[in-house]
């Protein structure tokens, strides 16, 4: 019988993974797995291919650096829920940089926050972010597993605001349950003494494209607002906008210290020019903003398990050869 060595065993082992777990710098990482999705509205144009032919805004969600050594601003959040309890290991979004289309520089640092749900008590009232579950800041930089890193392109700079999409690996995944809406906050963090007036903001949602991958177990979940001819689509609640201060916390970590729900948010125009939102009465209806949720695939759990099997049996291998 011919003897393997074990050298060769962890070569290959090493080659599957990396096959099949496709670690790469690129947007989101090869074998990660989308599940949910609220694509932004640009025109018609990609990634929104087919959506609703309007340029869409951005709400406000930026938080300055202050002499007291917190970041305190405006922030942005949206509900979601899934059908999977997979964790959440990238996020991807879309924004702009408000009333400057040429910034003197960018966003350096995100943070984001996944926040369990507080649903509405009162007739005609909104549903709001509760305890923050996971946060953590993502740091500019190129894009690894587990890197806390984020990346940031131009998509649209045929527009007044140029349309970005931002790609965050997190350096810990939030651990999603199926079923179970909660929401994501995204705030820019920015130190107005190094990197100027940025005031960012995160772009909405295309209304007219459905997101097939929202659970439709929470309810009235992804529902149609319109008609079937002129769909509106919309998941669960508005989003919402509130006050945020952020700081290292009693852990030493730099997470959110303290927040204020404002209310929902709806859609606006631009006063006296064209709609950008969409055609006259669509700022009836609500609001949501746009990002997509990825996970990671089961091949990939199952090569890295095999993979600390085969360490584990070269080690007992190795020791039976010593005793």
């Amino acid at each position: 019988m011919t003897r393997v060595h074990t050298s060769t065993i962890i070569f290959t082992a090493l080659a599957l993974v990396a096959i099949i777990c496709g670690r790469s710098f690129a947007d989101p990482l090869p074998g990660e797995v989308l599940k949910f999705e609220q694509l932004p509205l640009n025109n018609g144009l990609a990634p929104s291919v087919g959506g609703a032919p309007f340029p869409g805004h951005d709400e406000l969600s930026t938080a300055d650096l202050n002499t007291a050594g917190t970041y305190s601003g405006t922030f942005a959040a949206d509900d979601f829920a899934d059908n999977y309890s997979t964790p959440v290991v990238h996020v991807s979004w879309w924004g702009s940089y408000l009333n400057n289309p040429t910034p003197p520089s960018s966003v350096q640092q995100f943070l984001i926050s996944f926040e369990s749900d507080v649903p509405s008590t009162a007739a005609g009232g909104f549903s709001e972010p509760g305890t923050p579950l996971l946060t953590e800041v993502v740091s500019a930089g190129a894009l690894a597993p587990a890197s806390g890193t984020f990346t940031e392109k131009v998509i649209n700079s045929n527009v007044a605001e140029p349309l970005y999409q931002y790609n965050a690996e997190l350096a810990l995944p939030f651990q999603e349950q199926a079923n179970t809406v909660y929401w994501l906050k995204i705030v820019a963090l920015v130190n107005p003494q190094t990197q100027g007036g940025l005031t960012w903001g995160w772009h909405n949602r295309d209304w007219g494209i459905q997101d097939t991958l929202a659970s439709p177990v929470p309810v009235p979940g992804e529902t149609n607002l319109g008609t079937a001819a002129n769909p509106v689509w919309h998941f669960q609640d508005d989003a919402v906008t509130g006050r945020v201060v952020a700081g290292v916390n009693s852990a030493g970590t730099l997470g959110i210290l303290q927040e204020v729900t404002s209310g929902p948010l709806n859609y606006t125009f631009t006063p006296g020019v064209v709609p950008i939102d969409g055609p006259p009465g669509i700022q009836n209806f609500s609001e949501d903003l746009s990002f997509r949720l990825y996970t990671v695939p089961e091949p990939c759990t199952v090569v890295l398990l095999g993979l600390g099997a085969v360490g584990l049996g070269t080690k007992l291998w190795r020791r039976r050869r010593t005793a």
